[in-house]
Parts: C-alpha cells; structure tokens; sequence
C-alpha cells in the first residue's frame, strides 16, 4: 500500500514533525494489516502486566496500552491514508510543554520518537519502504507516551499514598485507553491531554510562578545575605547592599538607588515586610535570624518546592464543589469558597509534628454547640494523666469528670480520692470527659464531617495562639480563628437558628451540648500545601512542618511509574 510524503525538519537538536499531502505517493509504511500482526504479536507475548521494550527504553503503561490495542484490534493509532498522522507533532508539542507543569519532557520518550521520526525521514529520502517493525516501535512509544503523560495530567506522577501515608484525598480518575481513542478519532490530541489539567486559576498561577523562578535560577539566582547581627530601618553596611539586591531579584525591592545602596532605608523595611509576610514569618521588618534563613533559601529550591506543590495539586478532585471548605495546614489557613468566590477566611491551628493532621476530604453534616470533650485514650495517657498526677485538682478546676468502664458498668470517680501515683500510661483504665463551657478545649462549637481520623473543626479557649505565626499545637484536629462566623455561615439559611440565638445559646450561664443539622451537606478539603497563591495574586510560601515535601521531591526524581 502506497501512503502520502512525510516531511522531517530537523532544527537544531529538535526533530519537529511536520506531515504534509503531496502530488505523489511514497512507501512509507508496509502494509497496514503486516503492522496489525506485529502489535498484536509484540502485545500478546509481552504477559500481564506487560513488559515491552523498545530497543532498552521501557514502556510504562503496562495494563491501560494492551486495552487500547484490544479495543482497536491492534490497529495501528498514529498513521493514516496520507502517511504518518500530524496528530504526533501536536502529541510532541504538549511533551515539550511538560516542564511548564513540573513534569519532565525525557519521561515520555521524547528523544526515542525523534529518533525513529529521523531514521523514518532517511528512508523515505532513500525511497525505500521503512521496516514495520520501525513503525510498530513508533507506534507503541506515542501511545505510552500520551498514557502516561495523562495519567500524570489527571492523578499526579505518584500515587500520594506512597509517599505520604497522611493523604487520602479521592483522586480523579478517567479511561485513559478511551481517551486515546477519542483524542485519535477526532485528531484532537493536544486539546485532550489539556483537559486532565486541574481546572482551577490557582494552579495556572503556580506554573507561571514556576517559570518565573526558572528564569531567575537560570540567570544565576540570587546571593545569600551574610550572617550577623540584626538588622532594621536606619542601619547601613554591606549586609544592607546585599539583602537590597537579594529583596529586589525576587521583585520585592524597586528602585534601589545607587547612592544609598548600603541604608536600610524605608523602601527596604516595605519590602523586607511584603517578603516576611509572604513566608509566614513574623512582620516586623527586622532582619532576624528565621527571616535570613528563610531569604538564604535558594531559587532553585523554590523551584524544587513549586514542583511539589503542583503534583499535590495534580492530586486533587477535579470538583471541590459549589461552595466548600479549604484548609491548607502546613499555611494555618482556612478559606470558605462559594461559587468560585472567596466568602471568609481566618487562621488555623494544625496538628503538632507528632500528631499530624492528616489530608482527605469530607463532608460537613452537622455542629454541636457547647460540646463535652471525651478525651482521646492517646491524649488522656499522654497529656492529661501526667497534668492529674502532678496535682490532682487539675481535674476539678478543668471541670474534667473521671469515668472507670464502659456502658451500664461505667462507674464516676472522685479525682481528688483516687491514688494517681499507682496510674501510669501502661496500666491506665479510664476515661476522661471534659464538661461544655469556657474551659472544654473544644470551645462553644465543633464542626463535624465524620471521618475515619476522627479530625474535626472546633473553637478553642486559646485564643493566644493565634498570634503565633507557626501554629502546629493542636493533637490533629483543626482550632479555628472564627468559630462564631463560620457558625453563623453555615446556618443563614437554617429556620430555627438566627444570629441571635446561636449566640445566645454559646453564651448561656448554663451551656448544654445541643447537635445542629446543617440544611445542606459542605465538602471539607483539608490540604498539605507548603507554596500557594494567596487572594492578592502574590505567591505565597509556607514552613514544611511535616517534612513531606522531601520525600515527595525525592519520588519526583525518579523514573516515571505506569498508568
């Protein structure tokens, strides 16, 4: 069978495809049902899950590639009538473009098919019929490689649970051997792999934030600033010349005038604070020793840190809902989104490193005004026994009841009469149950989407701890900045409960545990974001706290796994 010419321009080191009609007809490809059985062979004999080669380079999508042969009988899927398909250059194209979104161009055979696309071009200028089995190695690479590329598009280049055993969040999923297909029939590649990518603005935001920090990496990045004492407004020196530079290669610091390069003047204490605040350090435009660490933190490093925080992203539902819950932990911030719109915001206080909070979605169905607290075991063991055997009174002024065995056999025990020293963590058979009011460390109200972890959203009467700017004290659950508002939030539309009696029933003399059905279901999304865009458009980046960003960039390095 005689097919149309296919032309190769080859600039540079890039073999860019380019599949013109012409007036005459050239063998470029043996005969379409010789290249069906070579598939077909090389596809069968491969087992299952399949182990095929071309030449020493794995194909990777070992279980979705033989379904979408199966499903077109082996046919070939990147040639046509007029030769090999201009859908490979669109596929190439969106290969190039991979590093846009933190992934890697080399892990979907770029250089192998531009190999063989090269060896085609030859061929075609000796006028001689290419080998099939040529044709067939092209054909198996696109295909894995457009596999592969969009399961990383769609769920991420790792499986989260992987590497991070704290996040359960539902992944998106899709027929990947389908779409293929789709993207085939239709000659509509490009435009399909671009729908996998996550829908949201922020994520847009994060790849042009990615390139930017390339750019200023590739130029050389930006020198550290020496250490020393504390600097601040009116100092001078040559720490100054170079935290000025250092503020202004990261677009902090404008117009830094060469006369007074070496003062502290007020421009640089500005943007010594725009900078601190967009780090989550303190801002009070002192350079200290946390805020010269966090600006000795290399541009590659941040690319590093953007690379990660897009794959979580690539983690993510590809709906969160119409209106939600966003909390960031490793950022202590909570956002309410309706509509697309930021509604309220406030602080959070995540989990401690050793009880980390952990990251999965829920749905919020109910809250409990004025709620007891039936402490945790692990809690009651670590925290609370050590406080009760140091002074026995802690319980009584804690308003915390004491409880031996379970259901009709549950007996109340007087602290104060009980001989803690003979209690240890190891032989300890109680259970402690804090009273509603000022002191339950839940606060007047828990928000509550039941999970497995048992992590939920409350009040809490330490209201101090949101001045810190590292919050991580809490034992998992999420302590929130604005529980009478987001209370308020999320019944306005509840018949029975008016602003006025829900503060009226959190303030009474007397509180009572009351349970409040919400009139609608809110999806909560409790995220592990250490880089985001904050609603002023600027990129924001946090401390890791649980040092997972780590390992998830160490997994990143790594060939890529399969569809």
């Amino acid at each position: 069978m005689n097919f149309k010419s296919l032309r190769i321009k080859i600039i540079g080191s890039v073999v860019l495809s380019s599949f013109l009609l012409s007036n005459g007809s050239l063998p470029v490809r043996a005969d379409e049902v010789s290249i069906q059985n070579l598939l077909r062979n090389r596809i069968e004999s491969a087992g299952k899950p399949a182990k095929i080669f071309v030449d020493q380079e794995p194909v990777y999508s070992a279980i979705v590639l033989p379904i979408f042969y199966e499903r077109r009988v082996y046919r070939p899927g990147w040639d046509s009538e007029a030769g090999l398909s201009p859908r490979i250059e669109s596929l190439l194209e969106f290969i190039r473009q991979a590093e846009q979104h933190g992934l890697r161009s080399a892990d979907y055979h770029l250089a192998k098919i531009e190999m063989i696309l090269s060896d085609l071009a030859r061929i075609q200028e000796s006028r001689q019929p290419p080998n099939p089995r040529l044709l067939v190695d092209l054909d198996l690479l696109l295909s894995d490689a457009f596999l592969i590329l969009g399961s990383h598009l769609l769920a991420g280049r790792i499986d989260p649970q992987t590497v991070d055993p704290q996040w359960h969040v539902n992944r998106r999923e899709g027929d990947l051997a389908e779409l293929l297909a789709t993207a085939i029939d239709s000659n509509q590649v490009g435009d399909a792999l671009r729908s996998l990518l996550p829908a949201q603005p922020e994520y847009e935001q994060l790849t042009a934030a990615l390139a930017r920090y390339r750019t200023i990496t590739e130029n050389g990045g930006w020198p550290a600033v020496a250490a020393g004492p504390k600097l601040q407004q009116g100092d001078r020196g040559p720490r100054v010349a170079a935290l000025k530079q250092r503020l202004a290669l990261e677009n902090f610091l404008e117009n830094v005038s060469p006369t007074d390069e070496d003062l502290f003047d007020d421009d640089v204490d500005q943007a010594l604070r725009k900078f601190q605040m967009q780090n989550g350090l303190e801002v009070d435009g002192v350079l200290g020793r946390q805020t010269l660490q966090a600006l000795n933190i290399s541009a590659q490093a941040r690319v590093r840190q953007l690379l990660v925080n897009l794959e979580r992203w690539r983690w993510l539902p590809r709906y969160l809902g119409p209106r939600y819950l966003l909390v960031n932990i490793a950022g202590f911030h909570l956002e309410v989104v309706e509509n697309s719109q930021l509604v309220m915001e406030m602080r959070v206080i995540a989990g401690r490193p050793y009880r980390q909070t952990p990251v999965f979605s829920g749905s919020m169905t109910y809250l409990v005004f004025n709620p007891s607290w039936t402490v945790p075991d692990k809690i009651a063991r670590k925290d609370i026994l050590p406080k009760i055997k140091k002074d026995p009174a802690f319980a009584v002024k804690q308003k915390i009841k004491v409880f031996k065995g379970w259901g009709a056999s549950t007996v109340a025990i007087d602290p104060l009469e009980m001989d803690w020293r003979a209690v240890s963590a190891h032989n300890f058979r109680y259970r402690f149950k804090q009273d509603p009011g000022p002191l339950n460390a839940l606060g007047r109200v828990k928000f509550m989407f039941p999970n497995q972890f048992d992590v939920y959203l409350h009040d809490t009467p330490a209201r101090e701890l949101f001045g810190k700017t590292r919050r991580d004290f809490s034992s998992g659950c999420i302590r929130i900045e604005k529980p009478l508002e987001l209370t308020e939030y999320l019944l306005q539309n509840h018949p029975d409960w008016t602003p006025a009696k829900i503060r009226s029933t959190l303030e009474a003399d007397l509180p009572v545990e009351q349970t409040v059905k919400l009139p609608a279901p809110v999806p909560v999304h409790i995220l592990y974001w250490t880089v985001w865009i904050g609603k002023d458009g600027q990129i924001y980046f946090g401390q890791d706290i649980y040092g997972r960003d780590k390992v998830l960039d160490a997994a990143l390095k790594q060939p890529p796994p399969g569809a």
